[in-house]
């Protein structure tokens, strides 16, 4: 194990509630939708575009917003959202993360964020984590979002880490997806039924330790 390519979001602090708290007000105040808590799993691991997208089909209203305007309607949401973690402290960084972050890179192992987040340097930079990380991979110099590997193989690039060298870290379907179609170990946090597709699932971020992310990563490569 060389590398190791986190998610953000559920991953290293909790910052998903935000998003669905952001995405609740705009689209209630902009279409009259109760969006109900139900939804917050359908946006997951997508990006600002594909979430808004998703809430207007829930909505059926897909077709009555020009593409402009959905990009104007997500910036606006993006705005509720960073006036919401503006408050983010290093007590936000989820149980167990800081301890396996330090082991991670005490055993040499390169540290990488791959997270659909354009705002993923600013969270890190709250969190007290931005110089823990060697790098954060760019959504917006990606083709295509999760469940696509391009997000995990830019994270390993970056690192300049070959992918079957890396373990990729999710809390999400479409970003387990993702770390398999990147040819990565996929270790997830979270429901063990949900997220099968990965090599490990453990229930909570307390169960990380650098142990368990080298045992998966020498079984898988047995």
């Amino acid at each position: 194990m060389q590398a190791a390519v986190f998610d953000l979001d559920g991953v290293v602090t909790d910052t998903a509630k935000f998003h669905f708290q952001a995405w609740s007000k705009l689209a209630k105040e902009e279409f009259n939708l109760d969006l109900p808590a139900s939804f917050e799993t359908n946006l997951k691991g997508i990006s600002r575009t594909e979430s808004l997208e998703a809430i207007l089909k829930f909505g059926d209203l897909l077709d009555k917003y020009s593409k402009e305007e959905v990009q104007n309607l997500a910036n606006k949401k993006n705005d509720y959202y960073v006036e919401a973690i503006n408050k983010l402290t290093k007590e936000d960084i989820l149980p167990g993360i800081s301890k396996l972050l330090t082991d991670l890179k005490a055993n040499g192992v390169k540290l990488a964020v791959a997270s659909a987040s354009k705002n993923a340097p600013f969270i890190l930079e709250k969190l007290g984590l931005a110089h823990v990380f060697d790098a954060v991979a760019d959504p917006a110099k990606v083709k295509a979002g999760k469940p696509a590997p391009d997000i995990f193989l830019a994270g390993a690039k970056a690192v300049g880490v070959a992918p079957n060298q890396c373990v990729g870290v999710e809390d999400a379907v479409a970003g387990v997806s993702a770390i398999k179609a990147a040819d990565m170990v996929a270790v997830a946090v979270g429901d063990k039924n949900e997220l099968r597709q990965a090599d490990c699932v453990v229930p909570t971020t307390r169960n990380f330790t650098y142990q368990l992310f080298s045992d998966v990563f020498d079984r898988y490569h047995k």
